[in-house]
C-alpha cells in the first residue's frame, strides 16, 4: 500500500496517517537520485579533521580544476546496478557523457582477461601451473637461467609473480605504424616498448608486468586459435552481457562516435584521439561504467552460486585467494573479515579507471576521459563509501593537538629513506614534510610523535631516543610502513640545502645551472643505450638500468632532438622542458642534486 492510498483511506485518522507515514519514510532507503546529488554536491578529501567542517567540493569543480572534461559511474548497491550516470562531456564542446559513453578500461582490461583464461582452465584447455612455453605456439618465451629451475606459468601471468619485465604499454598514436603481438613480445619495431623477458627467478617476487597478460594474450590464441576480441566476446563478454564492450583495437570507426575522447593534464587533447593499443589483454578493452559492473556481480554471483555464465563457484573462490602482495587471478583483493573486496585501476594515455566491489554486493566502477582522472576518482569513491556506508574507502578522521615548538624544532633536519630522503622543515607552529622529488606538504599532529598529512591519508611517527631526540621517522601509508633515519652532519646539510634550493628555484621560475645541457646528454645517451650511470644518483642509476630497454625502444622513435625549450620549475624543483624531436614533442621533467648528478628524469608525449 503506498503513502498516497492511506491518505485516501476513511479508516484513517490523521494522527493514525501521520505516524504511518513517518514510520514508512523512516523505513524507505533514499532514492538514487538523492544519493547522485549528495555524491556529485559533496566531493571529500582524504583525511577529516574532527571538530573541522568537511571541506566538501561539487564535482563540476573539480572536473573543471583538473581538466577533466567528463566522467561516468556505475554503483552497485544489493548485487545489482542501483544507478548509472554520465557528467562532464565527451569532448570539449561535444556531446554529454551518458551511461553509455565508451571509455578505455585500461589495465582494468587484465582482470575481464583473467576470466578468459579461468575458463578455459576449468574447462581443462589450460592448466594454472604448466609452463607456459607448452601452450605456446606463434612464439616461445625465451629461456634463461632464471627459467632453469623454475617455469613461467599461467598462474605467475596473473599473479604478476612470473619474474617478466615490462610494466606498462604507452600505445600509439592514432596515425602510428602498430606492431604485431609478436614484435610486441620482442620488442621489434615497430613496437614501441622493451621486450618482454625473465629477469628474476619466477615467482619469488611480486612486481606488476603488463608484460605478462601480453604472453597470456598470445597464449589464448594459440590454444583456442581464435583472434582474441572473438574469443574475449564468445566466453566473457556475450555471456555476462557487456553488450557495449570489445577488445577491438583500434575500435571500428563506426563506434567512434559513442567515445569519450582522452585528455592530458594540462585539459589539452590527446593528439589524434584514443591510442591503441595491440597489448589487447593487459591494456585494450573498451567499455562503459555499467558493463564493468555487469564484470563485478557476475564475480559477486557466481561466488554466491547464483550466476555461473562464465566460472565456477570453486573458481571464482580461486580467483579472488590473495597470494603475493593481495594478488588474486586477475584482480586484487582488499578488506577483512567478512568486507572483503575485489577491485583494479586503469590508465591508458588520456584514461584513469577503477573498479571497488564487495564479495557480498556492493561497489562502484568509475571512468574518466583525462591524466588527471586519478585524484578525481579517489574524491568520487570516497564519497560514494560515505554515501552507502562502507567499511573501506571511507575519508580518515584525525584530531589535532598543540605540541611544544621545542619539539617541533627537534624533529627538523633530513631523513634517508631507501632511495630517497624526507627534508622536515618548520614555519611558525607548522611542520612541513618533503620528500625527494615532490612538493612540501603541511604536518598536523596528533600526538607529541605523531603527525598526519591532509592531502593523503598518510601518518609519520618520530621514534625518539632516552634524551628526546629523533632518531629515525616511520611513514604509515596504504598498509605499509617504511622507516627513514635521520642524517647528521654533512649529509644532512647537504639535503636541507637541496630542498631550499628547489624551493627557491620554483618561487624564482629559474632552472638548476647546467639542467639543460644534462637534460641533452642524457636523452642522447639513452637513445643509443649508453646512459652513463656516474652522473646519476645511484637510485636513479638502478631504475634507468632495469627499464633501459623500454627506454631506449621509446626514444630511438622520435628521432632527432630538434629543439630544448625551459618551461618553468616544478613545486619539486624539478626544471620542466619542452623537447621538440623529429617525430613528436614531449614534456620532460629533470632534477639534479647539489653535486649536479641527475637525481629525476621523466617524460611525457605532448
Amino acid at each position: 500500500m503506498s503513502p498516497s492510498t492511506l491518505i485516501r483511506s476513511a479508516l484513517c485518522t490523521t494522527t493514525l496517517c501521520t505516524t504511518i507515514l513517518g514510520t514508512l519514510a523512516a523505513q524507505t532507503p533514499p532514492a538514487p537520485e538523492q544519493r547522485i546529488q549528495r555524491i556529485q554536491d559533496g566531493l571529500l578529501p582524504a583525511v577529516l579533521v574532527k571538530g573541522e567542517p568537511a571541506p566538501t567540493t561539487k564535482l563540476a569543480d573539480r572536473m573543471a580544476a583538473l581538466h577533466v572534461p567528463g566522467v561516468g559511474i556505475a554503483v552497485i548497491h544489493g548485487g545489482k546496478i542501483e544507478w548509472a550516470r554520465g557528467f562532464g562531456v565527451t569532448k570539449i564542446g561535444g556531446p554529454p557523457v551518458t551511461p553509455d559513453t565508451l571509455f578505455q578500461a585500461a589495465s582494468i582490461s587484465k582482470p575481464v582477461t583473467a576470466m578468459a583464461v579461468l575458463h578455459l582452465v576449468q574447462s581443462g584447455k589450460l592448466d594454472l601451473d604448466t609452463d607456459v612455453n607448452q601452450y605456446l605456439k606463434t612464439w616461445k618465451l625465451p629461456a634463461n637461467t632464471f627459467t632453469e629451475h623454475s617455469k613461467v606459468t599461467l598462474r605467475e601471468l596473473l599473479t604478476h609473480t612470473a619474474g617478466l619485465t615490462v610494466h606498462g604499454f604507452p600505445g600509439y598514436a592514432s596515425d602510428a605504424a602498430l606492431p604485431t603481438l609478436v614484435q610486441v613480445l620482442n620488442g621489434e619495431p615497430p613496437a614501441n616498448s622493451a621486450p618482454i623477458r625473465v629477469d628474476t627467478e619466477p615467482g619469488t617476487i611480486w612486481r606488476y608486468s603488463g608484460g605478462g597478460y601480453v604472453i597470456a594474450q598470445q597464449l589464448l590464441q594459440d590454444a583456442t586459435g581464435d583472434p582474441f576480441p572473438k574469443l574475449m566476446q564468445d566466453t566473457v563478454l556475450g555471456p555476462i552481457g557487456m553488450n557495449r564492450s570489445t577488445y577491438e583495437q583500434p575500435l571500428p570507426k563506426n563506434r567512434l562516435d559513442e567515445v569519450a575522447l582522452p585528455y592530458r593534464q594540462d585539459g589539452q587533447p590527446v593528439p589524434g584521439g584514443p591510442h591503441v593499443y595491440p597489448e589487447m589483454a593487459p591494456a585494450g578493452l573498451w567499455t562503459t561504467p555499467s558493463d564493468l559492473a555487469r564484470y563485478a556481480i557476475e564475480v559477486q554471483k557466481s561466488l554466491a552460486g547464483t550466476f555461473n555464465h562464465v566460472l565456477s563457484t570453486a573458481m571464482v573462490r580461486q580467483m579472488l585467494t590473495p597470494g603475493l602482495n593481495h594478488q588474486g587471478l586477475g584482480p586484487q583483493i582488499g578488506g577483512s573479515g567478512k568486507h572483503l573486496y575485489f577491485a583494479h585501476d586503469g590508465a591508458n594515455e588520456g584514461y584513469r579507471c577503477s573498479l571497488v566491489a564487495y564479495n557480498d554486493g556492493d561497489g562502484a566502477v568509475i571512468m574518466t576521459n583525462g591524466d588527471n582522472g586519478g585524484p578525481l576518482m579517489s574524491e568520487i569513491l570516497r564519497s560514494v563509501a560515505r554515501e552507502y556506508n562502507w567499511p573501506d574507502f571511507q575519508p580518515v578522521e584525525h584530531v589535532i593537538t598543540k605540541v611544544d615548538p621545542k619539539i617541533l624544532d627537534s624533529y627538523v633536519g633530513a631523513y634517508q629513506l631507501s632511495r630517497a630522503a624526507f627534508t622536515i622543515t618548520r614555519h611558525g607552529d607548522q611542520l612541513s614534510v618533503q620528500l625527494t622529488g615532490q612538493p612540501a606538504f603541511p604536518m598536523f599532529p596528533e600526538s607529541d610523535k605523531k603527525f598526519f598529512l591532509k592531502v593523503v591519508d598518510a601518518q609519520i611517527a618520530f621514534d625518539v631516543d632516552s634524551q628526546g631526540k629523533p632518531a629515525q621517522l616511520t611513514l604509515y601509508q596504504n598498509g605499509l610502513e617504511q622507516t627513514a633515519k635521520r642524517l647528521v652532519g654533512a649529509e644532512a646539510k647537504r639535503q636541507m640545502d637541496e630542498a631550499d634550493a628547489a624551493t627557491k628555484r620554483f618561487k624564482e621560475q629559474k632552472p638548476a645551472p647546467g639542467s639543460e645541457a644534462a637534460l641533452r646528454r642524457g636523452i642522447g645517451e639513452l637513445q643509443l643505450g649508453q646512459p652513463n650511470y656516474e652522473l646519476m644518483t645511484p637510485a636513479l642509476a638502478d631504475i634507468t638500468r632495469r627499464q633501459l630497454p623500454q627506454l631506449k625502444a621509446m626514444i630511438s622513435q622520435l628521432g632527432v632532438v630538434e629543439s630544448v625549450t625551459f618551461k618553468g620549475v616544478g613545486p619539486a624543483g624539478a626544471d620542466i622542458y619542452e623537447v621538440k624531436f623529429e617525430h613528436g614533442s614531449t614534456e620532460w621533467r629533470i632534477m639534479l642534486d647539489s653535486d649536479g648528478k641527475v637525481a629525476g628524469i621523466n617524460f611525457r608525449p605532448l
